[in-house]
């Protein structure tokens, strides 16, 4: 409720950190597989001198398959090797993803694919939303269109300034990860040093744009003081 006065606006081109958040449960097999790690690839050789990467997969066990490393062949050969089986834990997987994301270099981006509703998690959905506001990480997800919403996908997205993309089929997946990451690279980067307001607790962040019409995804808010 109080207005902010913008420092600076950042469009130089920053080096990204893109973590993959991959559900490999039992329903990812055959050709669901091939076309997740293509897609996983197609991204991967999108990223550009200087980006990092990293792989997470979840079933009923959350692996981390390679941290962040400018070693992008790496992590394409990682994919390659990922074997489905077992439940999905969607939410513990996406909490690991946002630990990963954690860097002092860089913007962060983080893309979580499931294609079924969670079935495995211990955690829940509230304690990985308080983690994502307290994060710099902005999370797009990817679900299979169904009966059920992606309703803790969704929540994410609208907590970090990212989005969901609901899917026909695994057929538009590198479709859809190009999409987000040509989309992450046109950002811009407000900066702004909070005047008038407590130090501490929950802000919420509403930007718009004066005089001129526009969709703005931005942040919902931030986290202050510990």
């Amino acid at each position: 409720g109080v207005l902010q006065e913008i420092d600076l606006v950042q469009l130089d081109r920053v080096p990204l950190n893109v973590v993959l958040g991959l559900d490999v449960s039992e329903s990812v097999n055959g050709e669901r597989l091939e076309h997740l790690q293509s897609a996983g690839t197609s991204l991967l050789r999108g990223l550009q001198k200087d980006d990092r990467a990293a792989l997470l997969t979840f079933s009923h066990a959350v692996r981390l398959r390679q941290e962040l490393t400018p070693d992008i062949a790496l992590v394409q050969e990682t994919l390659a090797d990922v074997v489905p089986a077992g439940l999905t834990s969607l939410v513990d997987g996406t909490y690991g993803a946002i630990a990963l994301s954690g860097s002092d270099v860089g913007r962060s981006l983080l893309i979580v694919f499931s294609d079924g509703v969670d079935t495995a998690s211990f955690l829940a959905p509230d304690v990985v939303l308080q983690s994502a506001r307290r994060s710099d990480v902005v999370v797009y997800g990817v679900a299979m269109r169904g009966r059920i919403s992606p309703t803790f996908l969704k929540n994410l997205g609208e907590v970090t300034g990212g989005a969901v993309f609901e899917i026909e089929s695994t057929k538009d997946l590198s479709q859809t990860f190009l999409r987000i990451l040509a989309e992450f690279r046109q950002r811009y980067l407000l900066s702004f040093q909070p005047r008038g307001v407590s130090t501490t607790g929950w802000h919420r962040l509403e930007v718009r744009v004066k005089g001129r019409r526009g969709t703005v995804n931005a942040r919902a808010g931030y986290q202050a003081g510990r």
